[in-house]
């Protein structure tokens, strides 16, 4: 009898094992979906220096808000694209932001209308665009004074899906 006792609870293992294995399938597929959409761009300054970048896109209102709050890292040459769809007035924060950051303001055309180095993390002072901008991108700080980025300087791909 203990034999089986075996036999039939194995079958019984084997389809319980795959329908967890189920489960933590489909648990996982919301993350998978919502992975963040990513592209290079590439800057290019007056002195003729180009800088690539791979962004994060925040395109809806909700991935706006959100922005780079919470991480605790970003990598060297990472950031996060802010497209506003059409230029306007930008105004920043840096609430629940860990990481000092570097804000480029950026027009439609992909010139750099101004730059915000070295931003306060958790800071709720606005942080604003000269003109009307369509785009922000978000860097480490320090990275615009490393590189030697100015204003007038261009972003030559990328912005464009």
């Amino acid at each position: 009898m203990r034999f089986q006792t075996k036999n039939f609870r194995h079958p019984l293992r084997r389809r319980l094992a795959a329908l967890l294995g189920l489960c933590f399938l489909l648990a996982a597929l919301p993350a998978f979906a919502q992975s963040p959409v990513r592209r290079e761009l590439l800057l290019q300054g007056r002195d003729g220096a180009s800088h690539a970048f791979a962004v994060e896109i925040a395109a809806t209102d909700a991935e706006r808000a959100k922005g780079l709050m919470f991480r605790r890292e970003l990598a060297v040459n990472a950031g996060m694209l802010f497209d506003f769809a059409t230029p306007q007035p930008v105004t920043m924060w840096m609430k629940n932001t860990l990481l000092p950051l570097d804000m480029l303001f950026v027009a439609e055309d992909g010139r750099v209308v101004n730059i915000a180095e070295r931003t306060v993390p958790g800071s709720l002072a606005a942080i604003s665009s000269d003109e009307p901008v369509r785009f922000v991108i978000e860097i480490n700080g320090g990275t615009a004074s490393r590189l030697r980025l100015r204003a007038g300087d261009r972003v030559v791909k990328g912005l464009a899906p």
